[in-house]
């Protein structure tokens, strides 16, 4: 569908593109290949693990568990968008991406990325209501809230992810095809355009704004409340089981919100290529990673107790069948 709209819009549309990566650093594709090879299957070991302990295990069928599986199933697929293609372009002489292709990896990517900023606010919110509001919580994180919760970060952003590959791709580029990027992405892509982009760049701040900087201004107010709360717990436990709860969240806010805010809040024409590279290289892969890590440390017990559960199921299951054989 974005596709069609653009066809006509751009010649580019008729050809490829060069991703060049880290072209000017060959020494390290070899290095950055294992790297990501690694990087992409730990993310796709550990959210997957994720997203069956969460769905299989009755106990863990909480408003946590399902934003939890919710975020999970979002690195997967942003992880996925991108990790492939730079991995076959590492071990490739000829870089390219099709143009459809590169369309669909921006909206995809930038997609996901939007609903992952959205998402934390609403995972914020929750650990807020269950701390601050602990009587009414069942009752305000209801199955119907969080599934509506859930499905308006995804709507919005993938209605704010097509607005700006449209805008971006209609771009002329006056034959340029040459992305000096690891993938396709807006600042990168404004820079092979041939006319003032200056309209554009103020709708990527805008939205910037909107998309980065208010949902980390509802995180923060929802951790201040958080805070006030908790000091107000009596016993030095309840302080530390309120802690852990928050803590992994927390980590998850800072890794992602960082990277993308040093990204995105700031002009397409002083972008630095190079620190680019590294900061997407960042949040498109090392951070998807590193998030059931950081889920399963904090509450490795709910995480422990369900594989092991899952493990003497299946187990019982194969012994089932073995005598029925």
């Amino acid at each position: 569908m974005i596709t069609d709209l653009l066809e006509d819009g751009n010649q580019s549309s008729l050809g490829e593109f060069i991703l060049l990566g880290v072209s000017d650093w060959p020494q390290f594709e070899l290095l950055l290949f294992v790297l990501i090879l690694i990087s992409y299957t730990m993310t796709l070991l550990g959210n997957t693990t994720i997203i069956l302990v969460s769905s299989l295990d009755p106990h863990l069928h909480t408003p946590m568990y399902f934003f939890l599986s919710n975020l999970s199933f979002l690195d997967l697929c942003y992880t996925t968008s991108v990790g492939p293609q730079m991995l076959l372009n590492f071990r490739s002489t000829h870089k390219s991406i099709s143009w459809a292709g590169c369309v669909a990896q921006l909206y995809i990517a930038l997609s996901l990325g939007s609903t992952e900023c959205l998402m934390l606010a609403i995972m914020a919110y929750d650990r807020y209501a269950s701390i601050c509001q602990p009587l009414r919580y069942t009752a305000i994180m209801s199955h119907r809230f969080c599934l509506q919760l859930a499905a308006t970060a995804w709507l919005c952003s993938f209605g704010n992810s097509m607005l700006h590959t449209i805008r971006t791709m209609r771009l002329p580029r006056c034959g340029r095809n040459q992305i000096d990027s690891l993938f396709c992405e807006v600042p990168a892509l404004l820079k092979l355009a041939c006319v003032d982009t200056s309209a554009n760049e103020a709708e990527v701040l805008a939205s910037s704004v909107i998309i980065l900087l208010v949902p980390l201004g509802f995180i923060l107010m929802s951790y201040g409340y958080i805070g006030a709360a908790v000091l107000k717990i009596s016993s030095a436990k309840g302080r530390i089981k309120a802690f852990n709860t928050c803590a992994s969240h927390l980590a998850v806010v800072l890794l992602f919100y960082g990277t993308a805010i040093s990204m995105y809040l700031q002009p397409p024409s002083s972008y630095s290529q190079h620190r680019g590279k590294i900061v997407s290289l960042f949040y498109t892969m090392v951070t998807p990673m590193l998030n059931p890590i950081i889920y399963t440390l904090r509450n490795k017990e709910d995480v422990k107790g369900a594989l092991v559960k899952l493990m003497v199921i299946s187990r019982a299951g194969l012994h089932g069948q073995g005598h029925i054989h």
